[in-house]
């Protein structure tokens, strides 16, 4: 059975998120909020790929490029959040979220559970920010 294009390029996503943040983790980076803007980058390329490979198979429509490259980015900040969740309850939970910088999302004190909602949307947001770009790009590649 061979996996969605979509499907793919979301694993990609995922798998360098991770790896990244495993590693800042690692370092103890992870509390430097600049750092988390390099994610971005991540799901800019899984959207990429996904926009590339439309094009190269002549799927030049922009209704079509738009929702391709969109799940690619949905289904990436999904499962990236999905392992965020079980990543900081290995990690402790809410103690651990309380180690993590004061302004990387809310100021105060935010729950494990509200760290990790915060995050998926601001995810959220900069995945559309992403395909929107994207598909501008792309868009003068299809015609």
């Amino acid at each position: 059975m061979k996996l969605p294009k979509e499907l793919i390029n979301a694993l990609l996503i995922v798998v360098g998120i991770t790896m990244y943040f495993f590693i800042i983790d690692f370092l103890g980076l992870s509390n430097v909020l600049w750092l988390r803007v390099v994610n971005v980058l991540f799901v800019w390329y899984g959207v990429t790929r996904t926009l590339s490979y439309n094009v190269e198979h002549g799927k030049t429509d922009y209704g079509y490029n738009l929702i391709s490259a969109g799940a690619t980015a949905l289904l990436g900040v999904v499962m990236a959040t999905i392992g965020l969740v079980a990543y900081v309850h290995l990690k402790g939970g809410d103690a651990y979220v309380q180690q993590l910088s004061a302004d990387l999302l809310f100021g105060g004190e935010p729950t494990a559970n509200q760290f990790c909602i915060g995050i998926f949307i601001e995810g959220l947001a900069s995945a559309l920010i992403v395909v929107f770009v994207s598909v501008q790009y792309w868009r003068r590649k299809m015609t």
